[in-house]
């Protein structure tokens, strides 16, 4: 997966934004004001910090190594994946729909229904 092409399907969801209030190498990927998915889409290696379940998480970074706690990120609830190309694109597009629906997951629910995911 290129850069180009995880900041396409970043912005893919219903609602999705890309925003960049940490400098303008940092892109931050949002759904109503919250954060799904944060990468410096030029940094190479390329890696992207994603949102997930805490029992899941661990089993992830156990599975893959180019899986490890999110860096600058509450550990226990955020990844950082690196993607270069040992990881599937399949797998990496899982994660951050994954990542998505968790933080849609956390909205109220006038706002879900807005997005249409109950």
């Amino acid at each position: 997966m290129t850069p180009r092409e995880l900041r396409a399907f970043c912005l893919e969801f219903n609602a999705a934004t890309e925003e960049f209030p940490f400098g303008p190498e940092t892109s931050v990927f949002k759904v109503l004001g919250k954060l799904f998915a944060l990468s410096a889409l030029d940094a190479r290696p390329l890696t992207v910090n994603l949102k997930c379940e805490p029992e899941i998480a661990v089993r992830l970074r156990e599975e893959y190594e180019e899986i490890v706690p999110g860096w600058h990120m509450n550990k226990r609830h955020w990844n950082t994946v690196t993607v270069d190309g040992r990881l599937p694109d399949r797998v990496v597009r899982e994660l951050i729909e994954d990542s998505y629906d968790l933080v849609v997951a956390g909205l109220p629910k006038a706002e879900r229904l807005r997005l249409d995911r109950p």
